[in-house]
């Protein structure tokens, strides 16, 4: 198990993470979210012992991580780093022998890789006459191809179509099942919650919420319910106890923090006529990550301080990204069922 303890780090007079903590199980997706400046990039660098932090510690599987054991992590950043002359498959098989494995071995394992990350008919280009997108999934190879022990990813799904998205998430998902702690940032709380076992929410340089996706949903979902009956139920917002939220003749959604007074709208649903519908509505990861970031510590953080402590990103590199995009709809999926979905 990845750990991280009290990590904080300050750039000039800025303070961008505090007490930072939080756990990347083996055999499990994170997934690492926060709006712009919110502290991921600089976390995953000192994560990967780019940067240093000022307190606190990582360590894997209770050991303090060195420069040896963090060779063999495997590392994507945003900005895409590879040699853009040099072909796919050569450069993958290279980056593997870097890694200690031997000619044969690196070429069957980069084989493997772009067969099943679709890239296999552009082995042989250069990185630099492929696709945006195709690029990254070249990036995602690089990270894979020599079989690391952590997998840390940041924006891996950036540029991607759906398709593709489809691609990525399956071997992720291999990757994982594989027992590889894989902990990945994103912007897209669809694929987050379409993927990930666990999450973890970083505003204003703390961690606001971090679990699994079902103890998140319990521990921030609101009492909802939803009802549909076959007669009007305005007489909801005369019930003690009962905050109706949306209302619409036969149908209405309304909070109720006693599960007594619940079951009391159910009963008096019951005498009105027909019911067709009551059940609780669970909270999407997008309606969570609202309700944290709009909390006192939702200011940001200013990622962008480790880019300026690192020389600032590259010339051409992309931008950041923009806004978490929050799902309107998002799948409901077990995580037992997630790799079967993404290889549909």
């Amino acid at each position: 198990m990845l750990r991280l303890e009290g990590v904080s780090r300050r750039f000039g007079d800025r303070q961008v993470l505090t007490d930072v903590g939080f756990d990347v199980h083996r055999g499990r997706l994170t997934g690492f979210v926060g709006g712009n400046g919110a502290g991921k990039t600089t976390t995953m660098r000192i994560v990967l012992g780019v940067l240093a932090a000022d307190a606190g510690s990582v360590t894997l599987d209770g050991t303090p991580l060195d420069a040896a054991r963090r060779r063999r992590f495997g590392y994507m950043p945003e900005e895409r780093g590879l040699y853009p002359k040099m072909k796919v498959a050569e450069q993958l098989t290279y980056l593997a022998r870097l890694h200690g494995w031997s000619k044969e071995a690196a070429a069957r394992r980069t084989a493997d890789l772009l067969e099943r990350l679709g890239l296999a008919e552009r082995a042989g280009d250069a990185v630099e006459q492929l696709s945006l997108g195709n690029q990254q999934r070249a990036q995602i190879a690089a990270a894979l191809v020599h079989g690391p022990e952590v997998l840390v990813l940041d924006e891996p799904f950036s540029g991607l179509d759906p398709l593709a998205v489809d691609v990525v998430l399956a071997v992720l998902a291999e990757t994982a099942a594989g027992g590889v702690p894989v902990l990945f940032s994103s912007h897209q709380l669809d694929l987050v919650e379409r993927l990930c076992d666990d999450m973890v929410i970083i505003a204003g340089g703390r961690i606001s919420a971090a679990g699994g996706r079902t103890e998140l949903r319990d521990r921030f979902g609101t009492r909802r319910h939803e009802i549909v009956a076959g007669s009007d139920v305005g007489w909801l917002r005369g019930v003690p106890g009962v905050r109706v939220v949306e209302f619409s003749g036969g149908s209405a959604l309304f909070e109720a923090d006693d599960e007594a007074v619940v079951q009391g709208v159910l009963r008096t649903a019951l005498e009105h006529g027909p019911v067709t519908t009551f059940a609780p509505v669970v909270p999407t990861l997008g309606e969570i990550f609202r309700e944290v970031v709009a909390g006192p510590q939702g200011g940001p953080a200013d990622d962008g301080a480790a880019g300026a402590a690192d020389g600032g990103r590259p010339p051409g590199a992309a931008a950041d990204p923009g806004a978490v995009t929050v799902p309107g709809a998002t799948s409901r999926t077990t995580p037992t069922e997630r790799l079967q979905e993404v290889r549909r």
